[in-house]
C-alpha cells in the first residue's frame, strides 16, 4: 500500500469510504453487516489504515458498523474520519448532540479527522453564521484532543469555497473534493485544486470513480485508454489521474464489494501516475462525452431521504442519463416499466426537497417531469 505524509502521519493513499457498503436486498438503510465487516476486515490486514464515515451515510447506520467492526482494533493503528452534517440545514444548532452521538455510535473517544460536511450554495451562509456555534464548538473539541484534525468537503463553486475559507481557512487543515477526470472541467475541479493549493492545503478525493461511472467507458473511450497502457484497466486510468495531482493526500473510494475493494488495494501498491500527455488525453475524452449531455449524479442517496414519495431518485437519474446520452432506446423504458407504478418519475410532485440537499444541485424535478415526459411513465 502507498503510504502518504500528512504532517507526522503516515496515511494509506486508499482509505475506505463507507457511504456504498453493501447492503440488504438493495436497501441503502440495511448494510449488509457480515459483507460489511469482511470487507473492513480486509481493508485494514492489506494496508488501508482510512476509514471514512458520516452523520447521514446509510440512514445513519455506517457509523454504527465503522464502530462495531474498528474497534476491535488497536485504537491508534487506523485513522477515523467523520463529518457534521451541515447539508440538511436542521442540524445546524445540533452540533453538540450529533457530535456526541457520532462519537458513540464510533465507538471513540476521538476523531482523527473531523470534517464540515459538504459546503456548498444552499448552507454556506448558515455555516458563516456564529449563531449556530458550530466553528467554536468544534475548535474546542479539537482543542480537548477529541478532534485531532479538521477539515472540509465540498461540492460547492469555486465562489462559495472561497467565502467559506474566508472564515474557516486558518483552521482547515485539509480540504475534501469531488475530483476525477470527468469532473476536472464539468465541476471547474482544476480550479478549485489550484485554490486549495494556494491556501496551501492538502486535497482528500471523494468520489474518483463518480459513483461508479468511471469504473467502465464506451469502447470508442476504452479503445483509446488502451492505446497508451494496454495492461491497465479502466477503474486504474481514474486512480492514475489522481496520483498524477501532487495536491492529493488521501483518495477515498466506496467500494460495494469485495471484488472492487481487492482490485483498488491492488492499484495501490505502486504509483502510476499519468503522463502529462496522457493527463490531457483523458481529460479530452471525457470532455468529449460529457457534451452529449447527462446529469452529474453520484448516487449518494441524500435525496432519497427528504423525498415525500419515497422515489428512488439515483436510479431514475441514471436511466434518465442513459436514456438523454444514448439518444432513447428501449433500455430506460424497459427499466422503469419493470418498476412499481409508485416509484416512477411521473409521482415526482415537484416539491424540491430532494434538491435541497442535493451535493451536485441538481435541478431533479424538473429532470423527473421530463424523464416521464420522454417515456410515457
Amino acid at each position: 500500500m502507498i503510504l502518504k505524509d500528512f504532517k507526522d502521519k503516515k496515511l494509506s493513499a486508499l482509505g475506505l469510504g463507507m457511504m456504498r457498503l453493501p447492503v440488504v436486498d438493495g436497501n441503502d438503510a440495511v448494510v449488509d453487516e457480515k459483507a460489511a465487516a469482511e470487507m473492513i476486515d480486509y481493508a485494514y490486514n492489506n494496508g488501508v489504515n482510512y476509514f471514512d464515515t458520516a452523520w447521514g451515510y446509510h440512514d445513519g447506520n455506517s457509523e454504527l458498523v465503522a464502530g462495531k467492526y474498528l474497534s476491535k482494533y488497536p485504537r491508534n493503528s487506523y485513522f477515523l474520519a467523520s463529518k457534521f452534517p451541515g447539508y440538511d440545514l436542521s442540524n445546524m444548532d445540533k452540533v453538540e448532540e450529533i457530535f456526541e452521538k457520532q462519537l458513540e455510535k464510533c465507538q471513540t473517544e476521538y476523531f482523527d479527522f473531523y470534517l464540515i460536511h459538504n459546503v456548498y450554495e444552499g448552507n454556506v451562509d448558515e455555516y458563516l453564521n456564529p449563531a449556530h456555534g458550530i466553528l467554536a464548538y468544534l475548535l474546542k473539541q479539537k482543542e480537548n484532543g477529541r478532534i485531532k484534525h479538521f477539515g472540509f468537503s465540498a461540492h460547492g463553486s469555486v465562489e462559495v469555497m472561497k467565502k467559506f475559507l474566508d472564515v474557516y481557512g486558518p483552521h482547515m487543515e485539509f480540504c475534501q473534493l469531488q475530483l476525477n477526470y470527468m469532473d476536472w472541467h464539468f465541476q471547474d475541479c482544476d480550479k478549485k485544486v489550484a485554490l486549495i493549493k494556494d491556501m496551501g492545503i492538502p486535497v482528500w478525493v471523494m468520489e474518483p470513480l463518480r459513483g461508479g461511472k468511471l469504473a467502465s467507458a464506451s469502447n470508442e473511450m476504452t479503445a483509446e485508454l488502451k492505446k497508451m497502457r494496454p495492461n491497465e484497466t479502466v477503474p486504474a486510468w481514474a486512480f492514475r489521474f489522481l496520483q498524477a495531482i501532487p495536491e492529493v493526500t488521501m483518495v477515498l473510494s466506496g467500494m460495494s464489494n469485495m471484488e472492487q475493494l481487492k482490485a483498488n488495494i491492488e492499484t495501490f501498491k505502486e504509483e502510476k501516475p499519468l503522463k502529462e500527455e496522457e493527463f490531457n488525453k483523458i481529460v479530452e475524452l471525457i470532455d468529449n462525452e460529457i457534451k452529449k449531455g447527462g446529469l452529474p449524479c453520484t448516487a449518494c442517496h441524500y435525496c432519497t431521504s427528504h423525498c415525500p414519495k419515497e422515489l428512488p431518485i439515483p436510479e431514475l437519474i441514471a436511466l434518465y442519463n442513459e436514456h438523454k446520452i444514448t439518444g432513447g432506446g428501449f433500455l430506460a423504458p424497459m427499466a422503469v416499466g419493470s418498476m412499481e407504478e409508485s416509484r416512477r418519475p411521473a409521482n415526482c410532485v415537484g416539491c424540491r426537497s430532494c434538491e435541497q440537499v442535493c451535493p451536485q444541485q441538481i435541478k431533479i424535478s424538473e429532470a423527473m417531469s421530463e424523464f416521464s415526459s420522454l417515456i410515457g411513465m
